[in-house]
């Protein structure tokens, strides 16, 4: 098979596992909504990160080599990996917004329920539960670096890095808060 049917079938394919994903989240966010359930972060976060990875593959698919595009081309497996990881490493940023770790004006900030001491498994479900963006913008910022995460493959493992090397918070002017496109 020649590169141009190469780039087709991983294109088809990403558009199939796509839409295939944004019909699942709308089911869950419909079914939030009409049930009259919370909209869980966790899973917005997941859904953003695995659509910046869609985009991100799309984005890298004429510049990727040859052994590479053969690989994507011969398994739904391999195009699903990379959007999953986004989906993955968005999660693994809504734990660093959650906690404080990451923050900054660029970053969303959060309402978080208090734990009781000592804490409860009711702490840890309302944790899970009733943690939200503080505002309409911070909700907009949450969105934004969700779609990071799995777009820039690098984004997360960067901010990982760094605080664990610091072993402290990411300074808000750190120099995370200018790359957010590197892939």
């Amino acid at each position: 098979m020649d590169r141009q049917k190469k780039l087709l079938v991983i294109t088809k394919r990403l558009v199939i596992l796509a839409t295939l994903s944004l019909v699942v989240a709308a089911i869950l966010f419909a079914v939030t909504i009409f049930i009259g359930l919370p909209l869980y972060m966790s899973w917005f976060a997941f859904e953003c990160g695995i659509m910046g990875g869609f985009v991100s593959i799309q984005q890298r698919l004429k510049k990727i080599g040859d052994e590479e595009l053969t690989l994507l081309s011969e398994s739904w497996a391999t195009i699903l990996l990379i959007p999953v990881y986004g989906g993955v490493f968005s999660l693994v940023l809504f734990v660093l917004f959650l906690s404080g770790l990451l923050k900054g004006h660029l970053f969303p900030e959060f309402w978080v329920p208090d734990f009781g001491v000592p804490p409860t498994i009711d702490n840890i479900k309302e944790f899970l539960t009733k943690s939200y963006p503080a505002s309409a913008a911070d909700f907009a910022k949450f969105a934004f670096w969700s779609f990071v995460a799995g777009f820039s493959e690098r984004f997360v493992p960067q901010v990982i890095k760094q605080v664990t090397s610091t072993n402290k918070e990411v300074p808000e002017s750190s120099n995370l808060n200018s790359s957010p496109n590197q892939n």
